[in-house]
């Protein structure tokens, strides 16, 4: 049975037959395709000759009932931020209701009441519903680091004649039915040039080429006990390989290129996805989520409604902070949310009084607002931007004597940053939990035997970024000029200057010819070679203070990936680099590269040569 004679059967079962037209207007269909179905189903004797439905239809649609349904419900929903601090997305209200109630009502009302709800972010949130509506909740622990596949794999025994949806879709009326006849997967009649898919003229979705417009993906689907078996099989391939974490359920659907399951065409006007703040103000402006405890902070400081906030929209998921931008009286701006565990990590009257003496040097970002108590940070937002590129040896020249001119002002502030001090911080923070790395404890010793090399070769302590990584380098366009801006200072303080190099470098990925280019650039092509050392110890030093740090935000379920292990790697590789070249120095070795680097005009001379990784 094709969809199109799917779907005249559905129709005939839910209402009994009338007539063509009724059929045709029902189904969408033309008069003449509605007929020639018709004829097809008496022929292959699914309608007697009065078009009423016969046993072996009946059994079909016995055989192929909707039992139970699946809400995926486990994700962030970062897109929905400042929202998602306080909400989780399936709980966002539209006219009172919670989505994600909306939908098991719909559920309901099709006779489905066997539903599972996989939770993660903000589980506790969802527990209500088990007493509500009787809905079973299958906990996915690793939403943060794994994507939606792995939550429909927590529920792969259960899938067959199954409705899947995700939490965050407000459907205007019911879209499930008590009778299915063919798995599908649901997209909208409007047109998205981000959506990756399009409607073939069988029905079936397949992947778009170039830059053509495609169907929107809506997400809801129903899948047969049939397909449920391929499904299966496809979950737990893909879900044992960690190549495949970031994928998206959907993707197991294709084959070259085609889904193996038909395309299910609603009209836009029924559903809606609540992807965003301004989506969800769209849908309902007088919704009560929308009074976020950010938001509330922005209409105080400057003194406006809510209507007078617009645009929001999400800038970056950093590694300590969330971030979005908003409009406000003719102006951008940035609101800095700090995020999971930052309150244990930042000390935010010390990033307060970093600030209070740089604000006027014409060294940082634009300040409007800061709260030392939450910190909260709203900087004007500087739309003609951008970060300073690590393989670019001209910005990177720019960013180091960016550094060298803060380390020349010898700006004093009332703290300091002790790097092994924070090592051993980090390691408190994560309690009884012991580290990922097999030989941590002898990395760690051997990190700490160079702490008497730095302190017999420690420069005086002035104000130091900490966080000088490529990122926090804003180049900002001004009519034909560009200025450089240094952001994010909250993990700055005193320390010996020499400490950004190093962190420049392990943030960028450099091996150690990139790392003794910078070098150079900060002193001129006239490092001592004690100086180039003590840096390559500040490198190892540094690549185990991050890599704890890294553990310790993997206990709040935040991973980095790569970054990670490359900083555990910097901490090993250059204690042994560190510690060859300390002994070489107390050898007298003469063979040791001194105060200049004569490679440097060869592998880096030509004017637009880029620093390759």
């Amino acid at each position: 049975m094709n969809k199109i004679c799917g779907d005249i059967i559905r129709i005939l079962f839910d209402k009994n037959y009338i007539n063509q037209r009724v059929l045709r207007d029902a189904t969408g269909y033309s008069l003449g395709t509605v007929n020639k179905s018709l004829n097809e189903l008496q022929k292959t004797g699914y309608l007697d000759d009065k078009f009423n439905l016969t046993i072996k239809a009946l059994k079909e649609i016995k055989d192929k009932k909707p039992r139970n349904a699946v809400i995926l419900a486990a994700g962030y929903g970062i897109r929905i931020f400042p929202i998602n601090l306080e909400y989780p997305k399936g709980l966002l209200e539209i006219d009172g209701e919670p989505l994600i109630e909306r939908m098991i009502k719909q559920l309901h009302e099709v006779e489905i009441n066997d539903i599972y709800v996989v939770v993660g972010y903000m589980k506790e949130k969802y527990e209500y519903l088990i007493d509500k509506y009787n809905v079973k909740l299958i906990v996915n622990s690793e939403y943060a680091v794994k994507n939606n596949i792995h939550s429909l794999n927590k529920v792969r025994q259960y899938l067959g004649n199954t409705y899947i949806m995700p939490c965050d879709v407000w459907c205007k009326n019911n879209l499930f039915n008590k009778s299915e006849l063919y798995s599908w997967y649901m997209v909208s009649d409007a047109k998205d040039s981000k959506s990756d898919v399009i409607v073939n003229k069988n029905s079936q979705l397949i992947l778009k080429k170039g830059n053509s417009l495609g169907n929107m993906m809506i997400g809801i689907s129903y899948i047969t006990y049939d397909d449920a078996d391929k499904i299966k099989d496809k979950l737990e391939e893909y879900c044992n390989n960690s190549i495949y974490n970031n994928l998206f359920w959907e993707e197991i659907l294709y084959k070259n290129g085609m889904t193996s399951i038909y395309a299910k065409i609603i009209n836009n006007a029924e559903v809606a996805e609540i992807n965003s703040y301004e989506q969800l103000r769209k849908l309902d402006s007088s919704s009560k989520q929308l009074m976020t405890d950010a938001i509330k902070t922005i209409m105080k400081e400057f003194n406006v409604t809510l209507n007078e906030i617009t645009d929001i929209r999400l800038l970056k998921k950093g590694m300590t902070n969330r971030s979005f931008i908003f409009e406000c009286k003719g102006e951008e701006y940035i609101m800095r949310i700090p995020g999971e565990g930052t309150n244990k990590l930042i000390n935010r009257r010390e990033e307060a009084e970093v600030y209070s003496v740089i604000l006027d040097k014409n060294i940082c970002d634009d300040i409007k607002y800061f709260n030392p108590e939450n910190g909260y940070k709203i900087t004007r937002y500087f739309k003609d931007s951008r970060t300073c590129n690590p393989n670019d040896k001209n910005d990177v020249a720019k960013c180091i004597e960016l550094i060298r001119s803060l380390h020349e002002r010898k700006i004093k502030v009332p703290h300091t940053f002790d790097l092994f001090g924070q090592i051993e911080f980090y390691e408190h923070l994560r309690g009884d939990r012991v580290s990922l790395y097999k030989d941590y404890n002898d990395t760690k010793n051997k990190i700490w035997e160079l702490k008497e090399y730095i302190e017999a070769n420690k420069e005086e302590m002035v104000l130091t970024h900490i966080d000088a990584v490529f990122d926090n380098f804003l180049f900002i366009r001004d009519g034909e000029k560009e200025y450089i801006r240094l952001i994010d200072w909250e993990y700055a303080g005193m320390q010996d200057p020499h400490i950004d190099i190093a962190m420049f470098a392990i943030y960028a990925f450099y091996d150690r010819e990139k790392i003794d280019y910078i070098i150079d650039c900060y002193f001129n092509n006239n490092c001592e070679w004690a100086v180039r050392i003590k840096i390559y110890c500040y490198v190892a030093i540094c690549g185990l203070l991050w890599s704890n740090w890294c553990e310790y935000k993997s206990t709040l379920g935040v991973e980095f990936g790569e970054y990670s292990i490359r900083q555990y790697r910097y901490a090993k590789e250059y204690y042994s680099i560190a510690k060859s070249e300390i002994n070489k120095m107390k050898a007298g070795d003469q063979s040791v590269r001194g105060s200049k680097s004569d490679y440097i005009s060869s592998r880096y001379g030509e004017e637009n040569e880029t620093i390759n990784r």
